[in-house]
């Protein structure tokens, strides 16, 4: 969190949406939730916190920074970091720490080989690339692969993992299936040279439709924090039950009348077609409002949504109230979700399809700001 961020605008997350969801899908498998990126905008340390209480003994983060925090925070899961090590301080660091890195490389195989002994061996994971084509070994690299590693006693292999490009888009499970059988050949020579290795190709599409890729560690992501992988698509169903897990809220800062003809900030973008009542309301795109939404969202104010309207600026939005009559300055607004047990506005799901992204992006954003936990 930047401690020089003064916005009054406040992600508010539900803890315990976040717990349900996750034993939503501990009832399909043995978890490893990843909350990489603060836990999607969310906040690590008490997302972590909640999975711990719900039982998750294994975690993914992004970095070993990430990592890092988590012990210190007195986490001693299993943790998993799924971007590898960057460099060697960051390798010798993972070691010291016993998280266990991902080997994407040759060269940051050399930079793990460095660490560890044939008496306390390094614990390291490896990336498989199955068919994302970001990081990983591919299938025609495995046997060397598996030759350097058994002459480096002082590395001890224990999880083969691999990403699935679009196990949440049903008219590609074809792909999907590729993808699957290249991991199950993949990790099949890995696990007859390194017995004992857990697996994980699982992500949130597939922990909730594709059992036969569970395996050891399913990796559950977006749904976690409430959102369904199969939105807009005949495997919705697999989705319901789960709960959006984070609100954001801002003050209103001003209530003005507007006559017929006024224009509403930058580039005149809304003339008020009538007499209006305009609420100004503390957020914008230095919030994770993107500008780009100007005039096409709507606010949940009161128990009821109204359009934003007019150009998003940098710390400003600006609403129309006119069927609001009583809405006065200092009340709450709602970008995003709404009061616990109340009336809801947007979700991070409607804000995605406005916006033609994906609720993560969404989440990431907005949870910059200020969080509250309920």
């Amino acid at each position: 969190m930047n401690p020089f961020s003064t916005s009054p605008c406040t992600a508010v997350v539900n803890l315990s949406a976040i717990r349900r969801n996750y034993e939503k899908c501990a009832a399909l498998g043995h978890m490893m939730p990843v909350i990489k990126s603060d836990a999607y905008g969310h906040g690590m340390l008490a997302v972590a916190d909640a999975l711990d209480a719900a039982g998750a003994r294994d975690f993914a983060v992004g970095t070993v920074s990430e990592a890092a925090a988590l012990r210190g925070a007195g986490f001693t899961q299993f943790i998993t970091c799924l971007l590898g090590a960057q460099g060697m301080d960051d390798m010798a660091r993972a070691c010291a720490l016993g998280v266990t890195p991902l080997i994407t490389s040759f060269d940051s195989l050399a930079l793990a080989a460095l660490q560890g002994t044939p008496e306390r061996p390094f614990a390291v994971g490896i990336k498989c690339n199955t068919g994302m084509t970001r990081l990983g070994f591919g299938p025609e690299e495995i046997p060397s692969l598996l030759d350097h590693l058994r002459a480096l006693p002082n590395l001890r292999p224990v999880l083969a993992l691999s990403h699935l490009a679009c196990a949440d888009m049903p008219e590609q499970e074809d792909y999907t299936r590729e993808q699957i059988a290249t991991f199950e050949a993949m990790s099949r020579a890995l696990r007859t040279a390194f017995p004992g290795m857990r697996r994980s190709l699982a992500n949130s599409a597939a922990t909730l439709a594709m059992p036969e890729c569970r395996y050891e560690l399913c990796r559950p992501g977006l749904v976690l924090y409430g959102g369904n992988p199969f939105h807009g698509t005949d495997r919705a169903g697999l989705g319901d039950g789960l709960q959006w897990a984070m609100s954001v809220k801002t003050p209103i800062l001003q209530v003005r009348g507007i006559r017929q003809g006024v224009s509403v900030s930058y580039g005149r973008l809304f003339t008020s077609p009538r007499p209006t009542r305009v609420a100004v309301l503390a957020v914008g795109y230095a919030d994770g409002f993107p500008r780009d939404a100007s005039g096409k969202v709507r606010i949940l104010i009161n128990g009821q949504l109204v359009p934003q309207i007019g150009r998003v600026c940098m710390g400003m939005i600006m609403a129309d109230v006119s069927s609001l009559p009583a809405v006065r300055a200092g009340d709450e607004a709602w970008i995003l979700g709404g009061p616990a047990g109340g009336p809801q506005g947007m979700s991070p799901q409607d804000w995605a399809d406005l916006r033609g992204t994906i609720p993560y992006e969404i989440m990431c954003l907005l949870g910059r700001n200020t969080r509250e936990y309920v």
